[in-house]
């Protein structure tokens, strides 16, 4: 079986509240296929420091029901001391969400390098804050080309 490259984020919300808000649009981009959701770890961390790790495919708690789908093939690869190393970045009084996925999208480009013989030399994420950046020059561009 070929896996596509795994990728985690961290999403932060505050008042240490995660909740399934953001449930459906990722299940949108679980259903189309470009991910799979490999793990997924709620983490809250209070004003005192204290921390909370929660599997969301053992709790029973409806803010948590929207993710549900999303738990069907779960592996659950985060160790214990992969999360304790996470909540340490994050902020005081924030809840997290940890998503752990595999870039589906990708696997069968990995199967038609493979089998030529090619290999991935390198892979970068862009920061977000030059994404901004560029939104904002694009944003610009298309502005004055309306003007032009």
């Amino acid at each position: 079986m070929t896996v596509g490259p795994l990728e985690y984020i961290v999403i932060g919300f505050p008042d240490v509240t995660v909740d399934g808000s953001v449930a459906a649009e990722i299940a949108a981009v679980v259903e189309s296929g470009t991910i799979r959701i490999v793990d997924l770890v709620a983490i809250a961390k209070d004003e005192t420091g204290e921390v909370v790790i929660a599997e969301l495919d053992t709790k029973d708690d409806p803010r948590y029901a929207g993710f549900a789908p999303l738990l069907v093939n779960r592996v659950g690869l985060f160790t214990a001391e992969d999360l304790l190393t996470i909540a340490a970045e994050i902020p005081e009084r924030t809840g997290a969400l940890v998503v752990l996925f595999e870039h589906a999208w990708a696997v069968g480009i990995k199967e038609a390098l493979a089998a030529k013989g090619a290999v991935l030399l390198a892979r970068a994420t862009v920061p977000p804050e030059v994404l901004e950046e560029v939104a904002e020059e694009l944003e610009a561009a298309e502005e004055q080309a309306l003007l032009a």
